[in-house]
């Protein structure tokens, strides 16, 4: 909790600087950003480091059924990867869809198809994670 506290007073005053310089410089203001993206990035894997290193706990919470944290994680990238990738593909096919249906309004059908096979992305997203937390 304490990381928490620390950590996102400096994450708003990081944004809020890159929003400042993306205002004023507009040739520099990709590179700053691309700093910005990668040391938010080392953060994060030092956050999620210590996250799984954490304390060493007792073999009481296996013991009682206690989920493994791993398996959580690796539920999180799932959902996540997955929604991200559905997000991108939803995106492309929708306005493709809505492209292709105001020229011929008869290939409705066929656009929701592919529009809901690419919302389908996210469903094995869904799975994937049910299935990892069912392991742990």
């Amino acid at each position: 909790m304490l990381t928490w506290l620390i950590v996102l007073p400096v994450f708003a005053a990081v944004l809020g600087a890159v929003r400042l310089l993306c205002r004023r410089r507009t040739r520099h203001a990709f590179r700053w950003l691309l700093a910005t993206n990668l040391a938010l990035l080392g953060g994060a894997l030092v956050v999620l480091g210590t996250a799984l290193a954490g304390p060493a706990q007792a073999s009481a919470p296996a013991a009682s059924g206690g989920i493994n944290g791993s398996a959580l994680i690796g539920a999180a990238v799932a959902v996540a990867g997955a929604s991200i990738g559905a997000a991108i593909a939803v995106a492309y096919t929708g306005a493709a869809a809505l492209a292709a249906l105001s020229e011929r309004p008869e290939m409705f059908g066929r656009a929701m198809v592919i529009v809901g096979l690419a919302e389908g992305i996210a469903v094995y997203g869904l799975v994937v994670a049910i299935l990892l937390i069912g392991k742990a």
